[in-house]
């Protein structure tokens, strides 16, 4: 069931390694069970199990898989269609039930995504909907309107979040896509289909659900126009909405109680107040993933209008994350998942540094108090693409967001908005996973669904597992590191240096030990000075991403670019 005390969890010391099938591993033509998809340039559920040793190996706990059920791929999966079945193209419920048990036979637990504020437009229960058959003439958000769309609300992906149905004569709401409608939870039957649904895939022994956009799924009554001024105009009124905790306490009486399982609730626009309701003690889910931290670069009036970010900010970000829910809540942390682009180019420098700044953006990662989430490719250092045209792109929201930047007048050609496009784009995340130096980076025999980074000949897989200084490497260390120290999984977290421009640097105290982690966020070598109240009974090294002297005190020290050091103080 799900965390309401303070009790140590299963998942506590645990590391989650996130999987984007269509972009992990494309099966191979021998496999039997695949011969019908292998080699067709689309990552798979058997092309999973080919790689369930390499997971294994890495040492991870828990596979989080992005979603595999039926979708006509509007949104590559987040629109689904039948969440009882799996996507042909993915493969088969038995190559599903293969992928869970080779995982469980390795000791390594398996959570699904649960996408349950919007299906796709295709369905049966929408489709039912808009021909007004019972019962699902109210499973979605519908309204009648003469003038046009019933609110002012805006869709996520840009335009506005109504679309008229000629079938039913009204509009329907899409927070996202137009082929994305919303389901309304306010209909207990919609919500009792839902916890059906779960309980279908919990007894079919998943261990447990990461949640898309959860706190979307109650919207104001009466849904009245919203502010003007908010990003996506209506926000304030469907997110964090006036009985979502209502919603998931129900989820949890009627559901998660009875199972043993990790709950871990994707939430925009949350505070920590709103996060320890969430996913505090004694509340409904374990924990939640927030977003402040991935909006350091982001325009206030456009996302997409990237700026510089700074440490300072970072540091502030984290440490009231870390502090405000200590010692009530838990923490998710991530740097880069399939929604956003590679860390190493976003919070790091992937050319000069990529190695030694993949292995500090890890350390900072694993030596938090919380559950890291470890996005595939992110193991080797993987970075953002030198996509070259707007061709190149396939993610709706990219697209969506060219699109409508090519209408303005002061936008001529794609040229002008293109750096913008190639540094923030979600297809960053989900180019193929570089196994090694062969043709389409290992991933295929056939055409990739999705352009290979040219840098695979140098970055993958194959190399990094032979290279004993390796990215990968250095991962296995940071997670077995987490395992063997319980002061880096449940030690309270002390921020040092708050005001320094490019060191982060922080104590983790436990009740009988404490960790120190320093790191150097700049190309250039910074000095750090232990502060005189922090005192060093007898320093042990326990991890470097550096070749450093075991003896080398932490009370002075000179750090190279991007230089990480974890040290037990006593």
């Amino acid at each position: 069931m799900t965390s309401t005390s303070n009790a140590p969890t299963w998942w506590d010391d645990a590391v989650v390694y996130q999987i984007y099938p269509r972009s992990f591993n494309d099966s191979t033509p021998d496999d039997a069970t695949a011969d019908a998809i292998a080699g067709d340039g689309v990552g798979d559920i058997p092309g999973i199990v080919e790689k369930l040793d390499y997971i294994a190996d890495l040492g991870v706990d828990v596979v989080w898989l992005t979603p595999v059920y039926d979708s006509p791929l509007n949104d590559y999966g987040y629109d689904v269609r039948d969440y009882r079945s799996t996507l042909d193209e993915f493969g088969t419920m038995r190559d599903w039930e293969r992928l869970r048990d080779g995982l469980h036979e390795r000791d390594v637990r398996l959570i699904m995504d649960l996408v349950v504020n919007h299906t796709s437009s295709e369905h049966e229960w929408f489709e039912r909907s808009r021909r007004k058959e019972d019962p699902y003439i109210d499973y979605y958000v519908w309204r009648e309107s003469d003038d046009g769309p019933p609110n002012n609300w805006d869709s996520l992906f840009g335009g506005p979040a109504w679309t008229y149905d000629e079938v039913r004569g009204a509009y329907y709401l899409h927070l996202f896509d137009e082929t994305q409608p919303d389901l309304n939870w306010t209909n207990p039957a919609v919500r009792e289909d839902v916890y059906e649904m779960m309980r279908w895939w919990l007894d079919k022994d998943v261990d447990g659900f990461r949640m898309d956009v959860i706190n979307f799924i109650s919207k104001t009554d009466g849904l009245p126009d919203g502010h003007p001024s908010e990003v996506v105009t209506g926000s304030e009124h469907f997110i964090n909405g006036p009985h979502v905790e209502e919603y998931l306490w129900e989820m949890h009486d009627e559901v998660l109680a009875d199972y043993d399982v990790l709950t871990v609730g994707e939430m925009p626009g949350i505070s920590v107040e709103d996060a320890l309701a969430y996913a505090g003690t004694d509340a409904p889910l374990d924990m939640v993933f927030h977003f402040e931290h991935m909006r350091l670069d982001e325009g206030e009036a456009d996302p997409w209008n990237f700026s510089d970010w700074k440490l300072t900010d970072l540091k502030e970000t984290f440490t009231l994350w870390q502090e405000g829910l200590y010692p009530d809540g838990w923490n998710a942390l991530y740097l880069n998942n399939h929604d956003q682009p590679r860390m190493v180019s976003r919070f790091g420098d992937d050319e000069a540094y990529r190695v030694e700044s993949a292995k500090l953006l890890g350390t900072l990662l694993h030596t938090l108090r919380g559950t890291p989430f470890v996005y595939q490719g992110e193991e080797i250092g993987m970075t953002n693409v030198p996509f070259e045209s707007v061709d190149e792109f396939t993610d709706v929201e990219t697209i969506r967001y060219v699109e409508r930047m090519l209408e303005r007048d002061d936008v001529e050609n794609f040229d002008d908005i293109g750096d913008a496009v190639r540094y923030g784009s979600r297809d960053n995340a989900r180019t193929p996973v570089q196994w090694n130096d062969s043709a389409n980076a290992g991933f295929t025999t056939g055409e990739p669904w999705l352009t290979v980074n040219p840098n695979y000949t140098e970055i993958n897989v194959e190399s990094a597992r032979a290279d004993t200084d390796s990215v990968w490497h250095y991962y296995r260390r940071l997670i077995d590191l987490r395992h063997d120290h319980d002061v880096l999984v449940s030690g309270r977290y002390e921020l040092l240096l708050p005001d320094h421009p490019e060191i982060y640097a922080y104590l983790r105290r436990g009740e009988e030990q404490r960790a120190l982690v320093v790191l150097n966020f700049s190309t250039e070598p910074s000095r750090f000075e232990l502060p005189e109240e922090v005192s060093v009974d007898d320093p042990t090294l326990l991890l470097a991403n550096y070749d450093v002297d075991a003896q080398d005190s932490p009370a002075g020290v000179r750090l190279r670019p991007y230089e990480a050091r974890v040290y037990l103080l006593d």
